[in-house]
């Protein structure tokens, strides 16, 4: 038997990463109660796809734990122990709304949680590469003091700007707001290096853009390209907030992201760190966004847009991927933002 764990293992990244594993002949363990639902109400609920998953995986077995419960986690640890090749730690609460609202809350999911499963790693498969998923928010608002030039469409920044390829790794996490969501997942992030240079295990971890797919339950807290499409083709209407809605993101399809798990875990390294997102392939602006759903889907959608940004929302950001392309150069991207929102289109059709 040879195991891979996935917390939020129903959520986007994890259901992804069920059915790529699944494909590769892994007994796949899951983590998830459906803590979205709680969160984000029925439309963020991914019940759903845990009965797909479950169906369509028969070698996937889900627990219903809380990754804040210490004690119900080494229980899936204990039973498995060493036979347990890789953990995929997905699970989160995902959202700055939320975790300003909530701080307690949000700390305790995405700080402790993260704290639990590296140390029963530790103790029950030390040998096993740990993976996890953070978040660009842990840059902060820092990207928002670049010097941006304003287009028809799009916050950017000049050809010869050092940054205009993408945030590298060594940009600075200091003196900047993060949102309460933000400084959780920073906590996570330097606990899962702290793991690898310290005490020795394979840990790694991705530093996320915006990541997407059709399994994502895309919410009004969280989720932004998936809820973007479902708003839009619903309601033919959105709410563009903050920034004149020309912030740009950069967008990384779960399949393009799980495939990049795959070359880590075929050659693990210990407590590093890369900025992974659609990078200069895959970008875009929300006005974009919506000019390409229009376009593809033949719609008009009114456009509401909201003068206040998010707290510690960034105004661009993009990934700088060659870091990460450098180490692990059989990586290849298949996914770029027009093909991510076909395909966010064509899932919709069949809700």
């Amino acid at each position: 038997m040879s195991v891979v764990l996935i917390s939020g293992s129903c959520g986007l990244v994890g259901s992804e990463a069920v059915n790529f594993f699944s494909k590769k002949g892994f007994d796949v363990v899951g983590i998830d109660n459906n803590l979205r639902k709680f969160f984000f109400g029925n439309e963020g609920s991914t019940i759903k796809i845990k009965n797909e998953l479950l169906k369509n995986n028969k070698k996937f077995k889900n627990y219903n734990f809380d990754i804040r419960n210490f004690d119900s986690l080494e229980k899936v640890y204990k039973k498995y122990k060493k036979n347990i090749s890789l953990i995929i730690h997905c699970a989160a609460q995902p959202s700055h709304d939320y975790g300003k609202n909530f701080p307690i809350l949000d700390f305790n999911v995405n700080a402790t949680g993260t704290l639990n499963l590296l140390e029963l790693t530790k103790k029950y498969c030390a040998e096993s590469p740990f993976i996890f998923m953070s978040t660009n928010k842990v840059y902060g608002d820092n990207p928002n003091r670049l010097k941006f030039v304003e287009t028809k469409t799009r916050w950017e920044l000049k050809r010869n700007n050092k940054y205009y390829n993408g945030i590298n790794e060594k940009f600075s996490i200091d003196n900047c707001t993060h949102s309460f969501f933000g400084v959780s997942k920073t906590y996570a992030d330097l606990i899962v290096q702290e793991y690898g240079k310290n005490v020795g295990l394979k840990t790694v971890c991705f530093r996320g853009g915006c990541l997407t797919g059709p399994n994502h339950n895309g919410a009004k807290l969280h989720g932004f390209l998936s809820y973007l499409v479902k708003i839009s083709l619903a309601k033919k209407k959105y709410s563009l907030i903050g920034y004149k809605g020309k912030q740009v993101r950069d967008n990384l399809h779960s399949f393009d992201l799980v495939n990049a798990f795959w070359e880590y875990f075929k050659k693990p390294t210990k407590g590093e760190v890369y900025n992974l997102g659609g990078g200069r392939y895959s970008n875009c602006s929300i006005i974009e966004a919506l000019d390409l759903v229009e376009n593809i889907a033949n719609i008009s959608i009114k456009r509401n847009i909201l003068k206040i940004p998010r707290i510690g929302d960034h105004i661009w950001y993009i990934s700088n991927l060659s870091k990460f392309k450098k180490h692990y150069p059989n990586w290849k991207q298949k996914y770029n933002t027009k093909k991510i929102i076909e395909n966010l289109i064509d899932s919709e059709k069949y809700i």
